[in-house]
């Protein structure tokens, strides 16, 4: 696809930059951890793990990091996600409001973007009742197919038949920027969820913002480019 072809669009990740997911993806670690015989960290240090691939994040926290092990400790996460982990969540503040004003200036659909399943990820967005601005879900698949950003956003482009000139990244974590960058997409990082103002910088983020109420003019200032 040409990537002067096709509209914008406005993508945004999911865990922290839609909803705080920490809970449900934390203690969902720690259940597959102590079910593999696992040394099982304090969740509260596990944030890190929000944002890249969970298959990335137990290569590093398993002891035998084996594609066999990890696939099988990912397999137990998805036990207790699937059914508990992916509702221990809360939506962000200011986030609906957010898209609402976004909706309101600027005349292109938004899509999900998101490592995590796209089916957890269709159940949260219904959950938190935020069906009604996005066109679409896209997500990782069971075999872990676009769970890495610059995968993923690729897929959008083509799928959705997307200018990438015209398109705009939103996320929290340096994954989210680089998956951007990789496919000539603009991007803004938010400081509301797990990544810090450096990993966004270093990462190459075009603009940051603090609070959700800062997106509008920041999506206005990219497009108008």
């Amino acid at each position: 696809m040409n990537a002067s072809s096709g509209q914008g669009a406005v993508l945004f990740d999911l865990d922290g930059t839609l909803t705080n997911p920490f809970a449900g993806i934390t203690n969902s670690i720690a259940y597959a951890l102590e079910r593999m015989g696992e040394a099982v960290p304090d969740p509260a240090t596990l944030d890190w793990c929000i944002g890249p691939p969970i298959w990335d994040s137990f290569r590093v926290l398993l002891s035998h990091p084996d594609e066999g092990r990890v696939n099988d400790a990912v397999a137990i996460y998805r036990e207790r996600y699937g059914e508990v982990g992916k509702f221990e969540n809360e939506l962000i503040e200011g986030v609906p409001e957010a898209l609402e004003a976004i909706a309101g200036e600027q005349e292109l659909p938004f899509f999900v973007a998101t490592s995590k399943l796209e089916r957890y990820s269709e159940h949260i967005i219904d959950h938190f009742d935020l069906r009604r601005f996005f066109r679409t879900v896209h997500g990782s698949q069971h075999d872990g197919t676009n769970a890495h950003k610059p995968d993923l956003l690729a897929h959008i482009l083509e799928a959705e038949n997307l200018s990438a000139s015209r398109t705009v990244m939103i996320g929290d974590r340096k994954h989210d920027i680089i998956g951007a960058k990789a496919n000539d997409v603009c991007s803004i990082g938010v400081l509301w969820g797990f990544g810090a103002r450096e990993e966004l910088e270093q990462a190459g983020a075009d603009m940051i913002v603090e609070k959700p109420a800062e997106l509008p003019s920041a999506v206005g200032a990219l497009l108008a480019v």
